[in-house]
């Protein structure tokens, strides 16, 4: 079977970031209105929710990170750099201080597809499919597998897998990206085990991983370097903080999107200035909108956690619907992570520090635990507690057959 994709998600995007970059300063809504007209239907929605008019600034802040990100790594091999396919579980910033390397994760670069390309991501998935994968694997990483596979996307030179006991869908479908590309996987596994001797466990697994690639880079993880990522990667915590904070105030003034944005910067850039400069802007939007009462609704009708994830493919009819209605979009188990601020004394402090943050990332401290409900339960009933939570929804995805398996366990505990 042949499918054309035409050209990779990274290039399509690419391609669209170009389009957008027309746009000087902050657009009125007539030229974003104009630019929108230029684009189908599917993809106005979606980017006309990224820059609605109450939080258009930060949006392009986003879309300017995103497009940062992405030219790195299309311009990787030419620059002398290595191009790391990452899982959404795992801490780029580990590998932002190399210089010979540039991480790209998988989960993003599919919501990017289905969020910013016309069609979303379908054609990507048609061809994983040619290709002979069960039609309930996940798409979420999958599709972007496809595009690198396709022969028309950039090529990866090798995987980080992070994935096991986390999300087994990922694991196979990179090592089926490693095998059929002929690429190198480091693995990085989780213990089921949330002992003090599991997170040792952990703790030597990272540092294993750290001088693989340390080989693999052909240089050494140089403290400064890494001092620096992590001195920005606590400032991206304290202003994570701040934005949970806000989200706990009636009206939520924090606009829904962000819970997206939330995630992005988290799988992606993190430990940078731009996810810094990003961060900082969310929350002086949000603060400035608390501050003078600014909600999208006449009143918030009711605050609600996604006790899972979220959907990706029609963000104004998510996000901007429910604002529009009086709905506050509170968290889901991908901006709600909890990061912890690490000591920067020195290389180990800052290592021990990572290790905690891949431990404590979105997923892994819920499904990579020995009690998976247990875990699941304990994170979201503390954050609809805090964030003063009226209901929830389970957004249940096909291929996540390990949260259906015990969501009523959740909905039980929910509703005590």
């Amino acid at each position: 079977m042949t499918v054309n994709v035409g050209s990779g998600i990274i290039e399509r995007g690419i391609q669209l970031f170009g389009l957008i970059e027309k746009l000087r300063g902050i657009p009125t809504d007539a030229e974003v209105e104009g630019l929108l007209g230029l684009l189908p239907p599917d993809v106005q929605r979606n980017l006309g929710a990224l820059i609605a008019p109450h939080y258009r600034e930060t949006g392009l802040i986003f879309l300017d990170v995103l497009k940062q990100w992405m030219f790195e790594a299309r311009d990787a091999k030419r620059t002398g750099k290595k191009v790391v396919i990452v899982p959404f579980n795992f801490p780029p910033e580990l590998l932002h201080p190399f210089e010979n390397l540039v991480p790209v994760t998988t989960e993003l670069l599919t919501t990017l597809a289905s969020v910013a390309l016309p069609g979303g991501g379908e054609r990507y998935w048609d061809l994983i499919q040619s290709l002979g994968l069960p039609d309930h694997i996940c798409s979420a990483n999958s599709v972007e597998v496809a595009s690198a596979l396709s022969g028309l996307d950039l090529e990866p030179d090798a995987i980080v897998s992070a994935a096991p006991g986390a999300c087994d869908a990922n694991s196979k479908v990179h090592e089926l990206l490693s095998q059929w590309a002929g690429i190198p996987q480091f693995l990085f596994e989780i213990p089921v085990d949330d002992t003090p001797e599991g997170r040792s466990l952990y703790g030597q697994y990272f540092r294993r991983l750290v001088g693989e690639l340390e080989e693999f880079a052909g240089e050494t993880l140089q403290e400064e370097r890494l001092r620096e990522m992590v001195t920005h990667a606590n400032r991206c915590t304290e202003l994570y903080w701040e934005l949970f904070e806000l989200r706990k105030q009636r009206p939520c003034p924090v606009p829904n999107v962000f819970n997206l944005l939330l995630a992005g910067v988290r799988f992606s850039t993190w430990g940078t200035p731009g996810a810094v400069r990003l961060l900082e802007s969310m929350v002086d939007t949000a603060r400035r909108r608390h501050e003078q009462g600014l909600y999208p609704a006449p009143e918030e009708r009711a605050r609600v956690m996604w006790a899972y994830t979220s959907y990706y493919f029609d963000l104004a009819g998510l996000h901007l619907w429910m604002e529009e209605r009086g709905y506050s979009f509170l968290a889901d188990v991908l901006s709600f992570y909890a990061p912890q601020p690490i000591n920067t004394a020195n290389r180990e402090t800052m290592l021990d520090g990572l290790v905690t943050a891949a431990w404590e990332y979105p997923m892994n401290r819920t499904m990579g635990r020995s009690s998976m409900s247990g875990a699941w339960v304990e994170d979201m009933v503390y954050a609809s507690k805090e964030l003063a939570a009226d209901c929830a929804v389970h957004c249940g995805h096909d291929d996540c057959k390990q949260t259906w398996s015990v969501v009523y366990i959740l909905g039980e505990e929910l509703l005590k």
